[in-house]
């Protein structure tokens, strides 16, 4: 991002999580109440992206691996003759997507309960930081009109 700017940049999705990176705007003047907030948020998005980039790849190997087993059963390659990348039926893909959903179960319960958690921290934080500017905000206001 530019030097002058003062928002939070995001950037196009990695190709490993299908997230969308964000480059945090540090204000020169952050207090500490923003900078824990900036800082859970930052910690947030890097376990999105781990958890996500570690998932998706094993969605990935597990799902070649799938098709490879059901493709080798029937007595076909992974390519047909005419080098086009062989494929199964939607059922037959139903079949694991139920299957990988069903092993990961836990490790998507654990990430939802940690992925609250955090949000939730987060969201208090801002409920700090909002009360905190409005009423520095009302203490500058009445300065400003009692003068």
């Amino acid at each position: 991002p530019p030097a002058h700017s003062c928002n939070d940049w995001i950037g196009p999705p990695d190709k490993h999580s299908n997230l969308r990176p964000v480059i945090f705007y540090v204000p020169p003047e952050e207090s500490p109440l923003e900078r824990r907030l900036r800082e859970a948020r930052q910690e947030a998005q890097e376990c999105n992206q781990h958890f996500w980039a570690r998932q998706n790849h094993a969605f990935r190997q597990e799902k070649e691996e799938f098709i490879y087993s059901r493709l080798k059963a029937k007595g076909l390659e992974m390519r047909d003759k005419t080098g086009q990348k062989a494929t199964l039926n939607a059922e037959e893909m139903a079949d694991f997507y139920k299957d990988f959903l069903s092993k990961n179960f836990r490790k998507h319960m654990q990430y939802n309960r940690d992925w609250y958690k955090r949000n939730f921290t987060i969201t208090f934080l801002m409920g700090q930081v909002a009360l905190v500017r409005a009423l520095k905000w009302l203490r500058w206001k009445k300065k400003n009109i009692g003068n």
